[in-house]
């Protein structure tokens, strides 16, 4: 029996890739799924599919930039589960682009979801884990955390935030029970690059991300870092195609 089995996971940016496929895996393997995202359409299909496979879900519209919609899915988990275990703040974007191309409505909007989304969840989770007297967060960032490439400053420089701020979590919430752990993948299959409007930047991106990891292997990486005993806290994976 998975040691997931039971446990309630709240996962943003649930509508696709790497969000959908930790959904489906930690449902698969027995836990309570509330899944959260702006398309509500991708929301509902996945949830029946889930159901349809014998899994325990719920779902809710998210935008993580609104810090009382992250507030009411947490709300949502503990009236349909009563208590919440664990937080994967997975929700972003990365609109790639040279600097000098000013694209600053894009800038914005990678600093309002990459870094304010995970705040939020941090903002909304750290009270009702820290009453429970247990929970664990989970963060999504990226490669892009560790280094910074031509056209990804701003993407990374949120990366870099994720990363700071988990490991800030990490050491505040030390002796709570309280986990936290960041995950970083490498070029994974998803929807990202669909809001690249950087011409040059998307032709460059096609050849980049000719190798890919499955999202589901990002799933795996997840469900690892929760299964573990209580007593252990992985703190960070980095996770890349082997080439």
């Amino acid at each position: 029996m998975s040691s997931l089995k039971g446990k309630t996971v709240i996962i943003t940016g649930a509508s696709s890739g790497i969000g959908e496929e930790t959904a489906r895996l930690l449902a698969s393997q027995g836990a309570h799924i509330v899944i959260g995202a702006r398309r509500i359409e991708r929301l509902e299909s996945l949830a029946s599919e889930i159901r349809t496979g014998g899994g325990s879900v719920t779902y809710q519209r998210l935008d993580v930039t609104e810090l009382r919609q992250m507030q009411d899915i947490i709300q949502l988990a503990q009236n349909h589960f009563g208590q919440v275990d664990a937080i994967v703040n997975n929700a972003g974007v990365m609109p790639l682009s040279p600097l000098e191309a000013l694209k600053i409505d894009e800038w914005n909007r990678m600093i309002d979801v990459n870094i304010r989304g995970v705040l939020h969840g941090i903002a909304a989770g750290l009270p009702v884990m820290k009453k429970q007297g247990f929970g664990q967060f989970v963060n999504i960032a990226s490669i892009g955390a560790y280094e910074v490439s031509p056209t990804a400053a701003v993407y990374s420089a949120t990366k870099y935030a994720v990363r700071a701020i988990t490991d800030g979590l990490r050491q505040e919430t030390a002796g709570q029970n309280i986990r936290v752990t960041l995950i970083s993948p490498g070029v994974t299959e998803s929807e990202l690059p669909d809001s690249i409007t950087h011409k040059e930047t998307i032709d460059f991106m096609k050849e980049y991300r000719s190798i890919a990891l499955p999202a589901a292997a990002i799933a795996r990486s997840i469900a690892y870092a929760m299964e573990q005993p209580a007593e252990v806290d992985v703190n960070e994976m980095v996770i890349r195609p082997l080439v």
